[in-house]
Formats: structure tokens, sequence, C-alpha cells
């Protein structure tokens, strides 16, 4: 007979009660049909002929009818799927009939066989018909491959290595534990993973166990908590230098204020001491007049006695004239010798007045330099204030509810730049390329991903 259909298998959902399964594909034998349950978990069972089903078998067709008490329950899959023997019962014997019937049997057989294989080879993974690979073969033995997985290497190729294995929760004593198994460390947080299957004993933390060679690090969250730690004391600390920053700028504003007021008094007190020496020059100039004056008079009063004395030689009646002329001369004498006394006085005030006032200019002159210095220094320590917080503002971007791509300046990030995401609670830190959380953990306490990082701020 010819085969006309490809089907070799049957697949049906038991409901604890349908006993009969039908099939619509040729079989050479009834013991050529194999009959599988799938349990709920996976679990496959093949079952046995006449023990726990039977089957009426017709030509291209038939029925499997399961017997009492193991009718596939509710949840349970049935699987018919042909298994042709893969013998070669057809022998031509030499100048015999050519037996056709038994040749088409024979080629029904080999149909069957290579049908089979094709479906295996559609449940197999494989490259597909576009795709290559150097070799689909691996020479690791068996020792070697034990408790590893087939993976692909770095060129795409098949190669033998380490899986995880299952999360145990928190390690604890008089557990079995399988390889790759993996634990939580309750003293220290760390993560580790089992290297051989083994019961535990002793206590925390594993490092010191007795059992530590059995485990293996996998996630170091001691060190973690530590960093995060530093990094929060960092950025406290760069908070308190950005507050004295801020002190310092004021201080800074304030000096230069006072300074400015420094030099409008040092400005004053010039323009004070310029009077002064202005006044001084005066009384000189002053007492310059006064003994001028004096020296006149004395003068004058030499020619009345001489006068006098001709006047007293040459009439009496001239006496009267010169005893009066005499009086004023002394009286004239007398106010020449007050105003040298009061010119002498005012000399001796205007030198005192100049060296007070040339005192006052070169105190003046020294106010003014001091101003200009403590000017400067405000200048300076304004202008290192405000670097300093710009550079505090470049490296901590503050609060913000997501990624920032540029710093507060609109400059590009850079690596060790820190922000805390408002939306996670988290301090996060900027590696170079992309923004990761200084510590990143599950519900549970579990690392999920990567290692945390170790940062440190310098100011």
């Amino acid at each position: 007979m010819t085969v006309s259909s490809t089907t070799v298998k049957k697949s049906y959902n038991g409901n604890g009660s349908t006993a009969a399964f039908t099939y619509d594909f040729l079989i050479n034998t009834t013991a050529e049909l194999k009959v599988i349950i799938r349990s709920s978990t996976g679990t496959e069972t093949v079952k046995t002929l006449s023990s726990h089903y039977n089957i009426a078998d017709s030509s291209g067709s038939g029925t499997v009818t399961f017997t009492s008490g193991n009718i596939p329950a509710n949840g349970e899959t049935v699987i018919l799927i042909r298994d042709t023997n893969l013998t070669q019962g057809t022998d031509y014997v030499e100048n015999d009939p050519f037996p056709s019937a038994s040749h088409e049997s024979a080629l029904d057989k080999l149909t069957l066989q290579v049908q089979e294989v094709q479906e295996e080879l559609d449940r197999a993974i494989k490259l597909s018909r576009t795709n290559t690979m150097t070799s689909t073969e691996f020479t690791v033995g068996a020792t070697e491959r034990a408790s590893k997985i087939l993976a692909f290497d770095s060129s795409g190729e098949i190669s033998v290595t380490q899986e995880l294995g299952t999360v145990k929760g928190n390690w604890s004593a008089s557990t079995t534990y399988a390889i790759r198994d993996i634990v939580k460390d309750t003293s220290t947080n760390n993560i580790f993973i089992a290297l051989t299957a083994h019961t535990s004993s002793g206590s925390q933390p594993l490092t010191t166990n007795t059992d530590s060679a059995k485990w293996s690090l996998l996630v170091d969250a001691a060190s973690a908590t530590t960093s995060a730690t530093n990094a929060a004391s960092s950025a406290t600390a760069a908070a308190s230098s950005a507050t004295t920053s801020t002190t310092k700028a004021t201080e800074a504003a304030n000096s230069a204020t006072a300074a400015a007021t420094s030099e409008t008094n040092a400005a004053t007190s010039a323009s004070t001491a310029s009077t002064q020496a202005t006044n001084a020059a005066s009384s000189a100039t002053s007492a310059s007049g006064s003994a001028s004056t004096a020296t006149t008079k004395a003068s004058e009063a030499s020619t009345s006695a001489t006068n006098a004395a001709s006047s007293a030689t040459s009439a009496t009646s001239s006496a009267s004239t010169a005893t009066t002329k005499a009086s004023e001369a002394a009286s004239s004498a007398t106010a020449a010798a007050s105003s040298a006394s009061t010119a002498s006085g005012h000399a001796t005030t205007a030198t005192t007045k100049a060296s007070e006032a040339a005192t006052s200019a070169t105190n003046a002159a020294t106010s003014a330099t001091a101003a200009d210095t403590a000017k400067t220094a405000a200048q300076a320590a304004q202008t290192a204030a405000e670097a300093a917080a710009d550079n505090f503002d470049d490296t901590y971007l503050g609060a913000k509810s997501s990624d920032p791509s540029v710093d507060n300046d609109g400059d590009a990030l850079n690596a060790g730049d820190l922000y805390f995401n408002t939306t996670s609670s988290v301090l996060k830190y900027y590696d170079g390329s992309s923004w990761n959380n200084v510590e990143s953990t599950d519900t549970s306490g579990f690392a999920t991903k990567g290692f945390a990082i170790a940062l440190a701020v310098a100011l």
C-alpha cells in the first residue's frame, strides 16, 4: 500500500473520564505504537500495552483504550506516537519470483522510519539552513562537563560553562544544598554559590565557616554597603563644603564692602590732610608777614629815636615831641616784640601742622594701599569660593527624578558624577557611559544585577 500521510503522533488532554483515544496513521504492529502520559509537572511516563491500555488497529487508523484505573486524569496529556522497529526483515532470494507485496511492505517500513526520524528532527534544536557554525561537537569529558551547561562563546560556538543555580534564600545550618545553589549570608548580606553538594553546618559568616571552601562569593554586599556609607558621608561633606563656600563668599563680599569703606575713609583722610597742609601753609605765610611787620616797626622806632635825639639838640620845644615820639617808639617796640613773639608761635604751629599734614598724608597712603590689598584679597576669595561652588555643583548634581544627560551647567557628564534619584530613592554614580545605583537589591535583599561599585568623592 502507499503511505500518503506524514502524521506520526496524536496528542489529547485527559479529563478523568475519557478512556478511548484514536489515531489516524499507519503502524506495522501494535507494539510499534508508544503511549506516553505527561503529568502537569512535565513528568513523562511510557505506559505498557495490555497492562495500562489495549489497541484496536485497522490499517491506517485505530483506537487506544485505557484499562480501568489507568484513565488519564484531568491535567494529564496523552501522546500516541509511532515508534517503528529499525530492522529490515525482507529477504530477496536469487532466481525466486520478485515478491512485489513484500517489497512494497519493506518500502513502506522505510518510509515510516524516515518520517519518525523527521519528526525527531523537527523537535531538535538545530541551525537554520542559512546559518553556519564551525563545529557542533564538544570534546569535554564527563568529569569536566559535570554540573555544567551548554552555552555559546564570544564567537558563537558551542562551549561548556558554569550555570547559576537555584536561589535558596538565607543560609541556615543542617540544610542540604546542591551544587550551584545560591544563598544569602545574613551576617554580612553577601551572596554565595555552592561549589559542592553538602549538608551545611557551623555558623555565619560563611567566609570563616568550616565549609567555606564549598562556597564561592558572588556579590560582596558588605563592601558595597561600606562604599555606599562612604559615598553618603562624602555627599554630606560635600554639602557642608558647599555651605562653607557660601559663607566664605558672603565673608568675601563683606570684606570687599569693608575695603571699599576703608578706601573712602582713606580718601577723606587724604582730603583732610591736604586741607590741613593748606591751612598750615597759610599760617606760615601769616607768620612771615607778622615777622616782616615787626622788623619794619623796629626800624621805624630806631629812626624815630634818632630823629628825637636830633630834635632835642636842635630845640627844647621839640623835647615834648621827642618825648612823645620816644613813648610811641617804646610802644612800637613793645608791639614789635609782641608781634615777633606771636609770629614765632605761628611759625611753630605752622611747622607742627605741616608735620601732622605729612603724617596724615603718609597714613592716608598706607590706608589706601591696605584698602587695595584687602580689595584684591576679597576678590580672590570670592573667585575661589565661586570656583569651589561650581566644581561641587558639577560633581554632585543634586536631587533629580531621572538620570540626567548633562551636568547642571549643561556640560558633558564626567565619570564620578553623583545625583540622588527621587523616584527610586537611591544615590547613583556615572561610570563614564551610564548611570548606576551605588547599591541595587531586590525586596528580599538579594543582588539582582551587577556588583555594587565603590564610590569616592574628593572635593
